[in-house]
């Protein structure tokens, strides 16, 4: 802006402004600020309050510009520039959403919502180790601070370190008792553990505190459904109207064999549209193979036809150093274990493992997208939502190692939050007494479901090591039993479905 005069507004002009800035009458107040700014524009004030009340009303980008024009007035305001990463950070501009919040800290050292706030957009960012450090810098300024430990909790909880995790919610929850969402992420991290008690405890408590709690809600009828209460957790997943509640209502009624439920609201949401639920694609899949009908669910009406397999040149090459890496970051880095009750004689891996600090596992979250885009490319054209909807941005909804020993094996599941899931391979038994031992198995029935016959297709892949394995995570899938003595390793992982997780039909 080119200021034209250094004439300031009065506060007999400007306390009218405030006013209606705090009644919260924010359109009023951002109408004000511009008028009195055609006669006052060098005045600080009224760009400050403009960018605050456009900030309130969703308009980030006129926010940040008022910010930046009261900067250029003021450049040293700490609290001017945390506004402004916040707006920044809004529209995505986490680069320099971060800038401001480093400016804003050596304004003013002990600015700990600015290191929260810096924290959050690292941990946004992948960087685990700097948000860690952030928080933690934060905390040591401000210690009972409840949100400061809330955001701790979550970024060690990503970092797969559980038990830090938990002592960081319960800080916070023993500032804040009626903090839900400590609560709820409690719970969720305990579940992490295998300790279903106080994982459910926890979810009443959220629950307790807000009946409407969406994630809480949703983590009690998960707890609901998988105990086979399906009835009791139908009304909390349509409660809290969270993720693919949708998906996991109808799977609800498909296992509780109330068909006639089922197939009246499956033909509502085929009709609605669009059809881009993996895990509305495997129900619908099943319940027409089970009746002998057609399947219309045009997500991927055929799974087996999209199995992709390939080799990782970067891993299959002889004494592949990356090869190495990974498996000595799996066996000596301090990463925590989740207790997977469909695996068996194995361990798997807590957190999100692409979102680690070893360079190992970052390389391969590197390589592993470049093999999405090459299956993206390889049924480009084909005439279903999986790949018309593929999603543009390639995020890992979660990412884990897991090893097996002798009799190691899963049973068969799905990936129900997953667009496409996969597998990476770094060690497979070699001695074995059946060729399959130790294959990936893939099919349409699986986790009990309601069987009418016993005609249900399965396929396999025998993968060698260094090679990925790209499916739909609508398809169930296995891993054989195998009798070798031999280790087999692997890091599986999901693409997020951001297309889908946007676009949810109802009924």
């Amino acid at each position: 802006m080119a200021y034209q005069s250094n004439k300031q507004a009065s506060q007999h002009e400007v306390q009218p402004l405030l006013n209606l800035l705090n009644a919260g009458q924010l359109a009023n107040a951002a109408n004000m600020a511009k008028s009195l700014l055609t006669q006052y524009p060098n005045t600080f004030i009224l760009h400050n309050v403009l960018g605050i009340a456009l900030d309130g009303l969703g308009q980030y980008d006129g926010a940040i510009n008022s910010y930046r024009n009261a900067l250029k007035l003021q450049p040293n305001m700490p609290d001017l520039h945390f506004n402004l990463g916040i707006a920044l950070s809004n529209i995505g501009q986490l680069t320099e959403a971060a800038a401001s919040y480093r400016k804003a800290i050596a304004l003013q050292p002990k600015f700990f919502e600015a290191y929260g706030n810096l924290g959050t957009l690292l941990q946004k960012q992948g960087k685990l180790e700097e948000a860690v450090a952030s928080y933690r810098k934060a905390l040591s300024i401000n210690h009972q601070d409840a949100r400061g430990h809330f955001n701790l909790g979550t970024a060690l909880r990503d970092q797969g370190k559980l038990e830090e995790a938990i002592k960081s919610y319960r800080q916070a929850i023993a500032l804040f008792p009626n903090y839900a969402d400590a609560h709820n992420n409690l719970g969720e991290t305990l579940r992490d553990q295998g300790n279903m008690q106080e994982a459910i405890a926890s979810y009443q408590n959220a629950l307790a505190l807000n009946p409407n709690h969406a994630s809480a809600n949703y983590n009690l009828a998960e707890f609901l459904y998988l105990a086979k209460r399906f009835d009791e957790a139908i009304p909390h997943f349509e409660r809290s109207q969270l993720d693919d509640w949708l998906e996991r209502s109808m799977y609800c009624l498909y296992k509780a064999e109330r068909f006639d439920e089922f197939k009246k609201k499956l033909d509502e949401i085929i009709k609605a549209g669009p059809h881009i639920a993996p895990f509305l694609a495997t129900l619908a899949t099943h319940y027409a193979v089970n009746f002998g009908v057609e399947n219309p669910y045009n997500f991927c009406k055929n799974g087996f036809d999209f199995v992709y397999n390939a080799a990782i040149p970067e891993l299959s090459e002889p004494n592949s150093p990356l090869l190495k890496a990974l498996l000595n970051d799996i066996n000596n880095a301090q990463i925590a274990e989740r207790v997977q009750g469909m695996l068996h004689n194995g361990k798997q891996s807590a957190g999100n493992l692409f979102k680690r600090p070893e360079a190992s596992f970052r390389t391969l979250g590197e390589l592993v997208k470049k093999e999405f885009m090459n299956y993206k490319n390889k049924f480009a054209g084909a005439d279903c939502e999986l790949i018309k909807s593929f999603p543009d941005e390639f995020e890992f909804t979660s990412s884990w190692y897991v090893k097996m020993r002798q009799g190691g094996h899963l049973d068969p599941h799905i990936h129900e939050i997953g667009w496409i899931s996969g597998a990476v391979y770094l060690a497979m038994p070699s001695d074995k007494k059946m060729p399959t031992e130790g294959a990936f198995e893939y099919g349409i029935h699986g986790d009990a479901y309601p069987q009418k016959h016993n005609n249900f297709p399965v396929g396999a892949v025998v993968p060698n090591v260094g090679e990925i394995v790209l499916f739909p995570s609508s398809l169930f899938h296995r891993t054989i039993p195998f009798t070798s003595s031999e280790e087999r390793i692997c890091i599986a992982f999901d693409l997020k479905p951001s297309v889908a997780s946007t676009a949810r039909s109802n009924y």
